[in-house]
């Protein structure tokens, strides 16, 4: 996969609901960090490591969604990374909608897999 078209197509994928497609962009040592630091999500703040790893942390948060949309604002591409300024659009389960902007930060591996992930967004520890 070209390192410009990451964002687009793994976002893509978590809009069509589609996780193994979602995790058969990832090299099989990735590492998701979403958002970066602690978080209610992960209060250690390690990120998930690993295929097994990243697939739970994408059951809990589509668990608790019943739509995702997504704008890319704006890319910067730079070897094999990415930043994205992107807005999620996001439909809870109750119905209520919100938007939550963030950076995202991929790194593309030597065999063009998503080797890490790294979400810059404002958590409530």
């Amino acid at each position: 996969m070209d390192t410009r078209d990451i964002p687009a197509t793994s976002m893509g994928k978590v809009r069509e609901r589609d996780k193994a497609g979602w995790l058969a962009l990832f090299a099989e040592d990735a590492t998701v960090e979403d958002p970066v630091g602690p978080s209610a999500w992960d209060p250690e703040g390690r990120g998930r490591r690993g295929k097994a790893e990243i697939a739970a942390f994408y059951d809990m948060f589509s668990a608790a969604q019943t739509g995702f949309a997504f704008e890319i604002r704006e890319m910067y591409t730079c070897g094999d990374e990415v930043a994205a300024a992107v807005s999620m659009h996001i439909i809870g389960l109750d119905g209520t909608r919100h938007t939550t902007s963030a950076i995202n930060v991929y790194r593309r591996s030597p065999d063009g897999l998503i080797q890490s992930l790294r979400s810059f967004w404002e958590a409530q520890v």
